[in-house]
């Protein structure tokens, strides 16, 4: 049982993974949304000062461009009835600005809303304006904080007589700039609203995903599993859908030749690329289906299984057959050895009466003969086999054969074309192959007019082929199929086991090495059996 950490405890965070990943995901919406928030409201305020700046200045410029305001200026002075005065106080109602205030070249006001100020110093430096520039600016005055516009006020001969500024409520700004938060809000709780409702679906399937396990439940997994994954003795490799790999153990990185080093850097890497093509890749990509596929990488016998996965990919394992290959080609030595002492038995012993009844007789020298006969024909028979066929397992089976086929009257020959190297793969697929094939075919040539059985062993390049006719009736064309399913005889079944299995084992074995087998026609009549295994040879 596992229980949440104090740090989680300590801060109060829930221990599931979905609840973990929905709290992040609403904080970084919220965050997103207040963030997003201020960054609008900002350059809002700063848009809404030009904006009123810019406005305050228009009005002094529309005010100064009055020809009656500077006249009266000039031809009256700083009283609140005068003429400056009223036209100053007719525009600031018109458009709506906090004051209009009209100074002369000293500074002294000649206009302004509250009319007892009129003739006072004005509170903000004129000189920019008074000198011939406009200014626009947000400052503090005696009504306040405003947003201003000066320009000069120039007389009709062109010579500047004052200067008119103009002030905008900066209240009035700060309403409009508040008066836009409810609706950016709206908005703002709109997307924050849309992405908690994302967050929620996605962290429903997210739950689905890891089955509402926490994050310490997923990360202890993956910690077992990759300790699984190093540790067993059997090599896993997996695959995406475009035959890339995911990973790779460490047993699977030994039997297919990649260094520990090299094998934490292959995640992504093209499994063709990385093996070449051969058998291997074809086996590991799915393109030779079947259980139990032997393959051939380096000088390693692999028996290798496949399994798809839901996305399209594919595991794949991989068990070392090596070893076991050479205990089982001791084995079969041995295996073939016994056999052919027990096919010899009834004839050795034949031989030995024969030879008794000539020393019987007083015929020393047909005995002598007898015996060097029986002798050379062994002999013969041995070094004809070992020559051609290399491998011991093959030539202990061919050799047990021949007597058992002598012992039955049915000649068991070589073709002139056999030849095969010690380089077999699979040693003991073969054997049972030719095994099986050797027996059927002296089981129907044993009631022909002329027995015989030819055997034909050979190579071209990796690929093995194995020949067997027979002088036997043949295999009609119309059943050359069916023979090689499983159950099928022509034999009655013994007692101590059942019959139909050879054909179909034969098949079966040559398609688990990639290989085919079939039936045909003798030449010379009879049948013919050929099984072709690729890359059978190192």
């Amino acid at each position: 049982m596992r229980f949440p950490s104090m740090s989680a405890r300590r801060i109060g965070l829930p221990r599931r993974a979905v609840s973990q990943i929905l709290l992040t995901q609403l904080a970084i919406a919220a965050g997103v949304a207040v963030l997003a928030t201020g960054l609008f409201l900002a350059p809002l305020g700063a848009q809404l000062d030009d904006q009123a700046m810019r406005r305050a200045l228009a009005i002094a410029q529309s005010a100064a461009a009055d020809p009656a305001l500077a006249a009266g200026l000039l031809d009256s002075g700083p009283t609140a009835d005068g003429p400056v005065q009223a036209g100053a106080e007719r525009i600031r109602r018109a458009t709506g600005a906090e004051y209009v205030v009209v100074m002369d070249l000293d500074g002294i006001r000649r206009s302004h809303p509250s009319p007892d100020r009129i003739g006072l110093h004005v509170s903000t430096d004129p000189s920019d304006a008074l000198a011939g520039r406009e200014v626009m600016e947000i400052d503090d005055g005696t009504l306040g904080r405003t947003a201003r516009g000066k320009v000069p006020l120039v007389a009709a001969d062109g010579e500047i007589v004052g200067a008119v500024s103009v002030g905008i409520s900066y209240d009035s700004v700060r309403d409009r700039l508040l008066g836009a938060i409810p609706g950016l809000l709206a908005y703002a709780g709109g997307a924050l609203a849309a992405g908690a409702l994302a967050a929620y679906l996605l962290s429903r399937r997210i739950q689905r995903q890891t089955h509402d396990l926490a994050f310490s439940d997923i990360a202890g997994l993956l910690a077992e599993r990759e300790a699984m994954l190093h540790s067993i003795r059997e090599g896993v490799i997996a695959l995406d859908r475009a035959g890339r790999i995911r990973l790779v153990n460490d047993e699977a990185a030994r039997l297919l030749g990649l260094t520990p080093d090299s094998a934490g850097t292959l995640a992504g890497s093209p499994l063709a690329e990385v093996l070449g093509e051969g058998r291997t890749a074809d086996v590991l990509t799915g393109r030779v289906t079947g259980r139990d596929l032997l393959t051939v990488q380096g000088s390693r016998v692999l028996v290798a299984n496949r399994m798809p996965t839901e996305d399209g990919g594919a595991v794949a394992t991989l068990r070392d057959r090596t070893e076991l290959e050479h205990l089982r080609r001791e084995l079969d030595s041995t295996q073939g050895l016994i056999d052919a002492l027990r096919a010899q038995d009834h004839e050795h012993a034949n031989r030995l009466h024969t030879l008794l009844g000539l020393l019987e007789l007083g015929l020393q020298e047909e005995a002598v003969e007898f015996v060097a006969e029986v002798v050379g024909g062994h002999r013969s028979t041995a070094e004809q086999v070992t020559e051609k066929v290399r491998d011991p397992l093959l030539a202990a089976l061919l050799v047990g054969k021949a007597t058992v086929a002598a012992e039955r009257g049915v000649p068991l020959r070589l073709a002139d074309a056999t030849f095969l190297p010690d380089r077999l793969v699979d040693p003991r697929g073969l054997v049972t192959i030719t095994g099986n094939l050797v027996d059927n075919a002296l089981d129907a040539a044993a009631g022909s007019a002329a027995p015989l059985v030819e055997v034909e062993l050979r190579c071209e390049g990796r690929t093995a082929i194995l020949l067997v006719r027979d002088s036997g009736p043949g295999v009609p064309a119309a059943r050359r199929e069916e023979i090689f399913t499983e159950g099928w005889s022509t034999k009655q079944p013994a007692a101590h086991r059942e019959r139909g299995l050879g054909l179909a084992l034969v098949r079966r074995l040559a398609e688990r090495q990639g290989g085919t087998a079939r039936a045909g026609e003798a030449a010379d009549g009879g049948a013919e059996f050929s099984v072709v295994l690729p890359e059978a040879l190192r």
